[in-house]
């Protein structure tokens, strides 16, 4: 007899995965493809959507052969956020689509923002706009591509672009559609006010489902595509972000999911829509709806050097990548003997908004060597994170545990220093399939195999429970305020290292 299973569809920016979930949240079969990202100028990042079709129809397929006699009910879909596709009256692409990396914008985001206004921007749409937003591409093609907007029928998020061609239906939910900087997180719905200033016709846009309800239905071409029958329910599905946080069980605002990956988020379930005004954190609309009694935002801080950090330290300076972490930093005691790392290699987002602020080592001695090198930066990385969780505080926030995800939740040391910098029990997430599971729960939801919460329950399996240390707590209360100090006292001397840096390295090109 064959087993019922969810197909769960997580379109990434470098490959497309297909997992399959049987009732239990428990994965029967997985499979990837990959496709290329395209960065045909300085500053822009694109890909082709017929490439993203063409690799799910490869991952799903191999998927399929490894599930063995599994049986699909339902397909669930998650995706990247804030790209942008514009479809054709053929609903074919009108260009290669233009993703969240990009960085065409920076003019538009600046003029969208006078418009608008920074501060009424962030109160309809949750968030200031950024380059890449799909609010800003817009308005970039609207200045510098109109024939591409004149030959556009629709206007579709990356995800929504493989909803159309798995249902021939046009269609997006609400936590996809809020970061698109056009949605109006309150109303749940598009924002007239934006869609105007942006300068695009709102029958563009297409309608919004709830997450957990059923989109569409698997055409018979697409069907045959994929391998499987016709009929098969779509659901609404979600952005990778709020999925990634229901798959870790951060269903509640009692739980903060932390993930310390190449840079690490802070995602924390809201139960109003409540906005940073100084605009250092994302409120978007979660997967739940008003009437669940689930959160039905979440709030979102960002930092950019975590593991990224870390991956420098080892490649760049000790030249040692096959370094055993926590072996190397097991006598060095909480504060790394003296030694504080500003983490900012890459500039820096919550709570600093600085695309320009750079890192620094604080303290160094000649007896300091690899280990407290090394625990300095895993220290300092999660000094940056706690000062995003700060923001959410601001906001009324207080969870009362932390969900660890990423490659942070397998160091027993990272995990450590998480509980008493933050001075809260950790549970570290054993591995998990992230955005995909979280699409899979969602399409199981609107099954009717469970709620969003219970799918949660079953889904989130985690490793050893950590308590924080009294005592090595005490030590990081000390050193936060010097560690937030620091980067204020040294943040224009930093920009202006990097003004030098750059005129030196156009004086010897110019040699």
């Amino acid at each position: 007899m064959s087993t019922p299973a969810i197909l769960a569809i997580d379109l990434g920016t470098g490959s497309v995965k297909a997992l399959l979930v049987d009732r239990e949240c428990s994965v029967l079969a997985s499979a990837s493809a990959p496709y290329p990202v395209m960065r045909p100028h300085d500053g822009w990042v694109e890909q082709d959507p017929d490439a993203w079709w063409h690799a799910t129809v490869a991952a799903v397929r191999r998927a399929i052969a490894a599930s063995g006699d599994s049986r699909v009910i339902a397909i669930g879909l998650s995706g990247q956020m804030h790209g942008t596709v514009l479809l054709d009256d053929d609903f074919g692409p009108v260009r290669p689509a233009i993703i969240w990396e990009d960085r065409r914008s920076a003019a538009q985001v600046r003029s969208l923002t006078e418009s608008v206004g920074a501060a009424r921007l962030i109160e309809i749409c949750g968030s200031p706009v950024a380059t890449g937003f799909q609010a800003a591409t817009l308005a970039w093609l609207v200045e510098r591509e109109p024939e591409s907007l004149t030959r556009t029928r629709s206007i579709l998020l990356p995800t929504d672009y493989l909803r159309y061609r798995l249902t021939g239906e046009l269609a997006t939910e609400p936590s996809d559609a809020s970061s698109t900087l056009l949605f109006d997180i309150v109303r749940r719905s598009w924002s007239s006010e934006v869609v105007d200033a942006v300068g695009i016709d709102p029958n563009l846009l297409p309608p919004v489902v709830r997450s957990t309800a059923m989109s569409g239905y698997l055409t018979p071409d697409a069907a045959s595509e994929l391998g499987l029958r016709a009929d098969i329910p779509v659901a609404g599905g979600g952005a990778d972000a709020p999925l990634a946080a229901i798959a870790a069980g951060a269903i509640t605002s009692e739980t903060l999911l932390l993930t310390i990956s190449t840079g690490s988020q802070a995602i924390l379930p809201a139960t109003q829509p409540v906005v940073d005004p100084r605009g250092r954190i994302h409120t978007w609309c979660n997967l739940a709806e008003l009437d669940t009694g689930l959160p039905a935002w979440y709030q979102m801080g960002a930092t950019l050097a975590s593991g990224r950090a870390l991956r420098w330290l080892r490649e760049e300076v000790i030249s040692s990548p096959a370094v055993d972490l926590d072996a190397s930093v097991a006598n060095v005691p909480p504060g790394s003997d003296g030694l504080l790392f500003l983490p900012y290699l890459n500039g820096e987002r919550t709570p600093h908004m600085d695309p320009d602020a750079s890192g620094a080592f604080l303290g160094l001695k000649a007896h300091h060597g690899q280990p407290e090198l090394t625990r300095s930066v895993m220290e300092g990385s999660v000094l940056a994170l706690y000062d995003a969780f700060q923001v959410l505080q601001e906001l009324g926030g207080s969870p009362s545990r932390i969900v660890l995800a990423g490659g942070g939740a397998r160091s027993r040391v990272w995990t450590q220093i998480v509980a008493d910098i933050f001075g809260l029990p950790v549970d570290p997430l054993e591995e998990s399939e992230g955005s995909a599971m979280g699409a899979a729960i969602v399409a199981g939801t609107a099954s009717g195999w469970f709620d969003l919460a219970e799918g949660a329950r079953r889904s989130a399996r985690f490793g050893q429970h950590i308590e924080p240390q009294p005592a090595a707590a005490a030590i990081y209360r000390e050193l936060h305020p010097i560690f937030q100090h620091a980067f204020l006292a040294l943040q224009d001397d930093l920009h202006t290292l990097g003004d030098i840096a750059s005129r030196a390295r156009a004086a010897s090109i110019d040699a």
